[in-house]
């Protein structure tokens, strides 16, 4: 019997030769007319599992746990289908390093992590929020800039021929002292001639005032959908290979605010749910805040009235310097010195609110999932329905587990669009909006696996409506009362949206 070893992982410091000689005895231990698990030396413990034609193989010393080494040993043989679709010599040398990262994920220093594959997939994709944003903000400004050239030329090409109608010589194009160019030739370097219009970058998100996480489950795509609204306005229909999703699926909500007045408010709301899979909501927090920014000196002494139609028990606090009476009695923001000017570019919170509750009739949207085993696996029915019927909820997905090693799920009924991450064991199922015509939708799947499998269900979504309804109304000077223009950007997001 000939072994080789095609990976080969030490957690203890070793040398070279050690490995090749205890790598080379092993085939010699090896007793083929009978079934173990393990072979002992004077020294060490070989503890192996056969995969097909291949061997894991794990090197301890004799007086290491026994059980333990043989459920790391098949925690590591666990990891080997999760990054090789074969369990062939090409297909691990080709992600050998896939393999050795999620070994070390498994094992430090010679001892066992206590970590399982779910942990290990998370620890070792290191997936960044940031950097799909960045990369999509990017890749749009490229197809927003190849669109407007495309744009650009077919304008200079209908007045060619305009030109050469009216009988006309075409004037040249570009500042290269081409004034002379043909009509002709014009035609030949249009392309590069043209300065196509560089695409206007969405404003940098304005952060809040208090602590916030650096990474937000239902802020995706907020800052690409500015860009994303201006091709479709343009008809056009484009990819964004980094986020997985085709324009028309991106949510037309929560575009960046183009025009902005020197009294600019955000009206912010994170909402945090659990549910049980049985019905009964666990818990439901939502946090919002209201945000200004003054942008001019002469706006900076002012107040704000502010409409509150919470019928739903929400707490109101504001900020320290804000007059604590004149909000109570006459619902108006503005500080405790009449003197004094809110701070100039700067993010101040002036009100926030909280809301708590486990009254399952303040749901926004509901989540129902029933699977049912059957004879070849589990028929899964989910539904939605949109119970704060006020809301329009944009870029909806519902993400459903999925049971690793059995293939993709065969979907029957749908309302929407879904899709099957293999690598993450999820189905995505997404819905562009979920609002009062659109209310309700199901989907039906059916796949190999126990009913335990298909949770936790994770929601997220945008809207570009307030929960709790509380808004800006009116802006005034301190002196005369006289209305200052304002702008008003509100968003609703998700924090932790899950059925357990």
């Amino acid at each position: 019997l000939f072994l080789y070893a095609i990976v080969s992982r030490q957690f203890v410091e070793m040398t070279r030769t050690r490995v090749e000689g205890l790598l080379a005895a092993f085939p010699k231990l090896m007793n083929t007319g009978k079934q173990h698990t393990f072979v002992e030396t004077e020294s060490v413990r070989y503890v192996y599992q056969p995969l097909e034609k291949l061997y894991m193989v794990l090197v301890t010393t004799k007086n290491s746990n026994i059980l333990e080494d043989l459920e790391t040993l098949r925690l590591f043989s666990r990891v080997i289908p999760e990054y090789c679709r074969v369990l062939e010599e090409g297909e691990i040398s080709e992600h050998c390093f896939d393999l050795i990262f999620a070994f070390d994920e498994i094992v430090a220093l010679g001892y066992r992590e206590n970590v399982n594959l779910a942990q290990i997939r998370t620890f070792t994709e290191m997936d960044s929020h940031e950097e799909k944003v960045f990369r999509a903000i990017r890749e749009t400004q490229e197809i927003e800039a190849k669109a407007e050239m495309r744009r650009k030329a077919k304008e200079l090409q209908q007045a060619r021929r305009d030109a050469e109608r009216a009988g006309k010589k075409m004037p040249g194009f570009g500042g290269f002292g081409s004034s002379g160019i043909s009509s002709s030739s014009a035609t030949v370097v249009q392309d590069s001639l043209i300065e196509p219009e560089k695409p206007k970058p969405a404003p940098a998100p304005i952060r809040p005032s208090g602590p916030s996480k650096a990474l937000k489950l239902g802020a995706k795509g907020k800052e690409v959908d500015d860009f994303v609204d201006k091709l479709k306005s343009e008809g056009e229909n484009i990819i964004l290979p980094s986020m997985g999703k085709r324009a028309s699926e991106v949510s037309k909500s929560l575009p960046a605010p183009v025009n902005t007045e020197s009294v600019h408010m955000r009206v912010e709301e994170k909402i945090t749910l659990t549910c049980g899979r049985d019905g009964g909501l666990q818990n439901m927090e939502i946090l919002g805040m209201i945000t200004l920014r003054v942008s001019e000196e002469k706006s900076g002494r002012i107040r704000m009235l502010v409409s509150n139609n919470d019928k739903k028990g929400v707490q109101l606090q504001t900020h320290p310097n804000v007059d604590k009476k004149l909000f109570t009695s006459d619902s108006i923001i503005g500080l405790k010195n009449p003197d004094k000017s809110f701070p100039l570019n700067n993010d101040v919170g002036v009100l926030k609110w909280r809301l708590q509750t486990t009254d399952e009739s303040l749901i926004p949207l509901t989540i129902n999932c029933w699977p049912s085993e059957s004879g070849s696996g589990c028929d899964v029915n989910i539904e939605y329905e949109l119970q704060e019927e006020s809301l329009e909820l944009n870029d909806v997905v519902i993400s459903i587990p999925m049971p690793s090693g059995v293939g993709a799920p065969v979907i029957g009924d749908l309302d929407g669009e879904y899709r099957h991450d293999s690598r993450r064991n999820v189905l995505e199922w997404c819905l562009p909006v979920v609002d009062v015509k659109n209310k309700t939708g199901s989907l039906e799947l059916s796949i190999a696996g126990q009913p335990n499998d298909f949770f936790p269900v994770s929601v997220s979504f945008v809207s570009k409506g307030s929960y709790c309804d509380i808004q800006v109304v009116k802006v005034f000077q301190v002196d005369g009362d006289s209305p200052v223009r304002f702008s008003t950007e509100t968003s609703l997001v998700t924090d932790k949206y899950e059925i357990l």
